[in-house]
């Protein structure tokens, strides 16, 4: 009698071995990447809240992480940190769809002219593409068109030096300008308020839409270097809140399913797209839900060490050690140095009300 095609296969194969028999913080064959990034790699980064992470950790590591907008001398750290300098490779904030990164490269090379750029808000004037960069607002309209023109002169010199592009994928529900299309990060009265008659939908974007603008991205990223590579992640954070109608945690899981199957969609294209399981580590249900915090969204520093851990490795080719990471008791407090700035959080009333959880 033949045997079944999942006889014999390697250990990694199987949820009892792989998983449970490992434990939560030794998935160590969990990643076989495609390219290997050197240090020497020019690597821009860009992404939603938990992109922060992985920009901090390469950039602790050495590797050629691209900062077109490095903090100016004597702004204290949790001014600049405030302010998204050293955050991603410009500082264009969180980018939490495909969509929006796919318009700001668009922008940056002159192709693209967004839809009521200005927002405001108790006479304060923000940009309504990066509207949290720069807590506050400015004086004028003019003032943030200028910093916006900077910026994103910025953006395009860092694009074309691009080698990598580490790129974390985090929503599919955004807002837009029903005319234009435009995209923003925040939706209308959570920061800023769109100018009279401005009509700004909600959008939830759909697996085949979320393929074609990382083709798109691609196309474009390649154009300026044809032998760039794109690695993509996708955010294990859940939403903070949706506005499907529905249930925020079948949205939730809807929206990463999307994600997570589009990257699936590009892989199998393109040979110089490569993915790493940031989610599934830290969502896997061996770590019990302790590689969260008592939020039950944020990443735990425990986590987050163990994602870049597992990453780094993979990409350096070290076969590190065999030992367990604690993981035994529930997370606890905040994500100290290494919390992530997420605007996402304030689509909650609560949030903005300053109420934690």
């Amino acid at each position: 009698m033949a045997g079944s095609p999942y006889d014999g296969l390697g250990p990694r194969a199987y949820w009892r071995t792989a998983v449970v028999g490992r434990g939560p913080g030794r998935l160590r064959d969990l990643y076989d990447p495609r390219f290997r990034i050197t240090r020497q790699m020019r690597v821009f980064t860009a992404g939603s809240c938990f992109a922060q992470h992985v920009h901090r950790a390469l950039t602790r590591e050495g590797f050629a992480v691209i900062d077109a907008e490095p903090v100016p001398s004597g702004i204290p750290p949790d001014v600049s940190e405030r302010f998204f300098y050293g955050a991603f490779s410009a500082r264009f904030g969180n980018v939490y769809s495909a969509r929006q990164f796919r318009q700001l490269i668009e922008e940056a090379a002159g192709n693209r002219s967004p839809a009521h750029p200005v927002w405001t808000r108790d006479g304060r004037y923000y940009d309504a593409l990066r509207p949290n960069t720069d807590p506050g607002g400015y004086d004028s309209a003019e003032a943030v068109a200028l910093s916006r023109a900077e910026h994103l002169r910025a953006v395009a010199d860092a694009l074309i030096e691009a080698e990598v592009l580490v790129f974390t994928l985090g929503l599919t529900e955004i807002w837009a300008d029903r005319a234009s299309g435009t995209v923003y990060p925040t939706a209308p009265g959570v920061i800023a308020d769109p100018p009279a008659g401005a009509d700004i939908g909600f959008v939830n974007l759909t697996h085949d839409q979320v393929v074609a603008d990382l083709r798109a991205i691609l196309a474009d990223l390649r154009g300026l270097n044809p032998d760039l590579k794109m690695l993509l992640t996708v955010s294990p954070v859940p939403l903070t809140a949706t506005a499907t109608g529905g249930h925020v945690l079948v949205a939730s899981t809807a929206s990463k399913a999307i994600l997570r199957a589009a990257v699936a969609t590009l892989m199998a294209e393109d040979e110089g797209v490569d993915y790493f399981p940031s989610y599934e580590i830290i969502t896997n249900p061996a770590a019990r839900g302790n590689f969260f915090a008592p939020n039950l969204r944020s990443p735990s520093p425990t986590g987050v060490r163990i994602v870049m851990e597992q990453f780094l490795r993979a990409q350096l080719n070290e076969s590190g050690s065999e030992a367990e990471m604690p993981v035994s008791a529930p997370a606890t407090g905040d994500e100290g140095d290494d919390a992530a700035i997420c605007e996402e959080v304030l689509n909650d009333p609560a949030a903005r009300r300053g109420e934690q959880g």
